[in-house]
């Protein structure tokens, strides 16, 4: 029953961090997935693989693990490159490259 505490990482979807703002705590699995030899479905007998528990900072979370008795693992997020960049930037008189159509 080892828990892990992250912050989850932007999707390729999104444009802003909206949803990279929180600390998740997540159970590792216990039990391998199944295929469901009638339909055909994925099924795991690892209920624990159900519980998301969000948490506003990684101090919380870590005292809800301790608290409640729980292993965990802290992964620390790894640091965005960030570039800020205009669409004016896609026209500017001394741009590298050549504008061509």
């Amino acid at each position: 029953m080892v828990a892990r505490i992250y912050r989850p990482a932007k999707t390729a979807m999104q444009s802003g961090n909206a949803a990279t703002k929180k600390w998740v705590l997540e159970f590792a699995p216990e039990a391998r997935r199944e295929v469901e030899p009638l339909m055909g479905w994925t099924s795991s007998r690892d209920m624990k693989s159900q519980i998301r528990i969000e948490f506003s900072t990684k101090d919380e979370a870590i005292e809800y693990a301790r608290r409640n008795g729980i292993a965990f693992a802290v992964r620390e997020p790894k640091p965005r490159k960030h570039r800020a960049k205009s669409y004016a930037d896609n026209f500017k008189f001394g741009r590298i490259g050549s504008w061509t159509h």
